[in-house]
């Protein structure tokens, strides 16, 4: 049986209703601007006048989607009408739950032309995801185009509040796609959801239940989502990609085993591990989170892009001391070479500043570990940092394929166990991520075994 446009969005909105989105009736702006009013006053405990919710909006309707995608991250000091201020939050995003959560349905803004969107979900009363539907047997391409078509048209109209989108969704029932809101779309950046599994969630109610829980989709806005700094654009992760980080995440608040990330080239791998890194220093039983890569990979993006997440946290010279000075101070987030590492932590002259920090917990990162990470300086680490917790990103995992290659370096030659074979019909594009846990003190024992793997979803 083919459904119809309009089959498939009532059954979503009823979907989204047992997953815990309210239903509310929003016709057009004003209806907008009036929900949103009374979600804010509901979610800050607080009661706004007209002028002062006036002062919000013109708040609200600043910049483009980048400096939107801030202003929500963000809280807004409301200068109230007998002079005080109070403190208006738009989304929390530490504890993404509490959040208050509605769905609507063919909302109407009119800009250069009048458009109706399919069904909109609300959180505190932005309109933050956005999803397309088109019957069964249309192209997906025609939801995105549509979507396209409604950024050029009328999202920017009334106070731009359509601008706060952070997700679209485009579906035809059969194949559903994520993406992030951005000014120049590609449909090769919108993406299928799957499970821990890496099996494609891909039609539209296993899709709602997966991603668009209110939990989960206000953690994907909450926390997956990057505002990339050098581009001045929103990146939303991947599902291996997030699987990862929540993995390692996870790992270190379990305990204090170290793992590896298993990628290839092109599947995101300085994402992910930023994105690692960002979550990581909110973890107040970590110290500091080192970034370690080999001195030819610290490059000006990458330096840029951290810097700007946390000022100061890269020093592109070759001066040592400068690193000393970070990991003896208050940088929670810091990126370095190993080349750098290795000299603070192999000479005397610096043992007496590093003694605030040797004992302290301290997460690793390494970037490219096959590379850097095995060998004598890996010892020097683990010997001088006694709490540090390791993760590593590889494209050449320790398989039976590779141990005697591994043996002529030096390094151990144990098979993982119990042994992943890679298939002779295995694609050459980029795979994913493996998780893999080891509890040793060194890699001069055995290597760890995987517990989980991730392929890189289409």
């Amino acid at each position: 049986m083919i459904q119809s446009e309009a089959q498939l969005e009532t059954g979503l909105v009823k979907r989204l209703q047992s997953l815990g989105w309210e239903p509310v009736v929003i016709t057009d702006g004003a209806g907008l601007r009036a929900n949103l009013k009374a979600q804010l006053e509901a979610h800050n405990a607080v009661s706004l006048s007209e002028a002062e919710f006036t002062r919000v909006l013109n708040h609200l309707d600043k910049g483009n989607v980048f400096d939107k995608a801030k202003i929500l991250r963000d809280r807004m000091a409301l200068p109230r009408d007998d002079g005080t201020t109070v403190y208006i939050q738009f989304l929390n995003t530490e504890e993404w739950c509490r959040n208050r959560y509605q769905v609507t349905s063919q909302v109407t803004q009119a800009g250069s032309y009048k458009n109706r969107y399919d069904v909109t979900l609300l959180i505190n009363g932005l309109p933050l995801i956005q999803v397309e539907l088109k019957r069964r047997g249309m192209e997906l391409k025609e939801a995105f185009n549509q979507v396209n078509r409604y950024q050029r048209h009328s999202y920017w109209s009334d106070h731009g509040l359509f601008q706060y989108v952070q997700l679209f969704v485009i579906s035809n029932g059969v194949n559903t796609k994520y993406y992030a809101n951005n000014r120049d779309q590609d449909f090769n950046q919108t993406f299928f959801w799957a499970d821990v599994e890496n099996q494609l969630i891909t039609q539209l109610d296993a899709f709602a239940d997966a991603f668009l829980e209110k939990c989960h989709a206000s953690k994907m806005i909450s926390k997956y989502i990057v505002l990339h700094e050098s581009n001045k654009v929103l990146m939303v992760l991947r599902p291996y990609q997030y699987f990862a980080v929540e993995a390692i995440v996870e790992r270190v608040k379990a305990g204090r085993k170290n793992g590896y990330i298993w990628h290839t080239t092109g599947s995101g791998k300085t994402l992910t591990s930023f994105k690692a890194a960002q979550v990581l220093i909110e973890n107040p039983k970590v110290h500091k989170v080192v970034f370690v890569v080999d001195r030819s990979d610290l490059d000006y993006q990458t330096t840029k892009e951290f810097n700007h997440f946390s000022d100061g946290s890269v020093d592109g010279t070759d001066n040592t001391r400068a690193l000393v000075k970070q990991l003896a101070g208050d940088h929670k987030l810091i990126v370095t070479t190993i080349q750098k590492l290795n000299t603070a932590i192999s000479r005397d002259k610096f043992e007496g500043p590093l003694q605030a920090v040797k004992d302290e917990r301290v997460v690793f990162i390494f970037d490219e570990c096959h590379r850097s990470q095995f060998g004598e300086t890996h010892k020097r680490i683990v010997a001088f940092f006694s709490r540090a917790q390791l993760f590593g990103f590889t494209g050449t995992p320790i398989f039976a394929e590779n141990a005697m290659a591994i043996c002529a370096s030096g390094l151990p030659s144990a098979p993982v166990s119990p042994q992943p074979r890679c298939s002779p019909r295995r694609p050459a594009a980029p795979s994913a991520a493996m998780l893999s846990s080891t509890d040793l003190p060194s890699m001069s024992r055995k290597p760890p075994t995987p517990v989980r793997r991730w392929r890189k979803s289409p």
